[in-house]
């Protein structure tokens, strides 16, 4: 049977409203979750990554094929601009929403990531397709035929084909790391990502490039992972093991901050111990903000409703060595797709026992598994204010 032009456009009008409709029921569970005060970290993994494995493949083919025919066949390449653009959106938006840690403004981040799909595939049905239909030349069945092509795994070709047989071979690692993370083995696929990273980004940037904006939809299911282990049980361990408990809960109120000070002075820089409360202590972290800024580290392994649990820590800069002098690089106001880059160069640049202090909008927890993947044993890496806003990481290189 033959598949005319008409028949090929309600196959791409249907799967236009398959994967709308796939992206808001996604954003459903996001907002589900906000508002019933639930971990919302599982939600917005999966959103990000059915974006990231089916809406934004489906992009890519359409402007392989269809935008293509678009602009030489009608007179739309004015919105074809517009089209792309909003497919930069989509990437843009998903990777804002990876660093959203406020449920009620991530499932905002994720509608209004929805609705702007909706849009974008309703100008296609409604506009892009008539126009190739009414053209008469442009055959779409064939570029239907195209694009399914283009969304199928790619497999290694041999140089003389003409294809890329290491973006080929990129192409399904990462696909497998997806396959792995969704497994709850997501630290293990950051690992594997970043090993690939190591050894592809000084003579594949542009390959490198795609490692990075998938090692932060991975990262992303690390901490989905950790917040639903959470919800079942508290496991503290990790590299906070070995610190000591300082558990107030007996204490008089107006004993704990005092109890809590003298622990923070004695610990050597580096060390740490692990504060034991029956509140959120914000307080106290707004006290230690202005006797102790940039000098303490603040990580949260427990957040309620009956026990909160954070390891505070002396970080080195706190002991006025070198670190004292260090310069903040602050990378927020620097497009996303370059400061991974500009960080590496400035890390290359520092003498041994030296380092700078990284001032990002999100927690770089991709960018570590960079580091341990290319410098592992030469650097160190100190959380010294932990967002919600801004992190703060002092980034050191190891003394020879």
């Amino acid at each position: 049977m033959t598949t005319t032009g008409t028949d090929a456009q309600e196959v791409i009008r249907a799967h236009h409203r398959a994967l709308g409709d796939g992206l808001i029921q996604r954003a459903n569970a996001v907002f589900r979750a906000a508002v019933d005060s639930e971990p919302h970290e599982p939600a917005v993994a999966d959103f990000v990554a059915y974006l990231g494995e089916e809406v934004l493949p489906h992009a890519a083919a359409e402007e392989r094929t269809i935008y293509p025919a678009v602009v030489a066949h009608t007179h739309l390449g004015d919105l074809i601009g517009e089209m792309i653009t909003e497919h930069a959106s989509l990437s843009m938006s998903a990777a804002r929403l990876t660093t959203l840690t406020d449920a009620t403004a991530a499932a905002k981040q994720a509608q209004e990531i929805a609705d702007l799909f909706t849009a974008h595939a309703a100008k296609e049905n409604d506009v892009l397709l008539p126009a190739l239909i009414a053209d008469g030349t442009v055959d779409l069945a064939d570029l239907l035929g195209q694009m399914h092509h283009n969304l199928e795994p790619v497999a290694p070709a041999d140089e003389e084909s003409g294809e890329d047989p290491q973006a080929a071979v990129l192409s399904l690692l990462l696909q497998a790391t997806g396959a792995l993370a969704r497994t709850d083995k997501a630290d293990l696929a950051c690992r594997i990502a970043a090993s690939a990273w190591a050894a592809i980004h000084e003579t594949r940037p542009d390959l490198a490039t795609k490692v990075t904006t998938a090692l932060h939809g991975l990262a992303r299911r690390v901490d989905s992972v950790a917040a639903a282990e959470s919800a079942h049980h508290c496991d503290c361990g990790g590299h906070e093991a070995a610190d000591p408990e300082l558990d107030v809960r007996e204490l008089r109120p107006a004993q704990r901050h005092v109890a809590i000070f003298d622990a923070y002075l004695a610990l050597a820089p580096g060390a740490g111990f692990v504060l034991v409360n029956d509140h959120d202590p914000k307080p106290l972290r707004y006290q230690f903000e202005a006797e102790h800024a940039g000098e303490f580290t603040w990580d949260a392994l427990e957040s309620g409703p009956e026990v909160w649990r954070v390891r505070i820590g002396r970080s080195l800069g706190a002991a006025g060595d070198a670190s004292d002098e260090e310069p903040d690089l602050d990378v927020r106001r620097v497009a996303h797709f370059r400061r991974h880059d500009l960080i590496f160069a400035a890390y290359r640049a520092l003498q041994p026992g030296r380092g700078f202090v990284l001032v990002n909008d999100h927690d770089p927890k991709p960018l570590r598994y960079q580091f341990e993947a290319q410098y592992a044993g030469d650097y160190s890496w100190d959380y010294l204010e932990a967002g919600p806003q801004v992190w703060r990481v002092r980034v050191g290189r190891t003394l020879d």
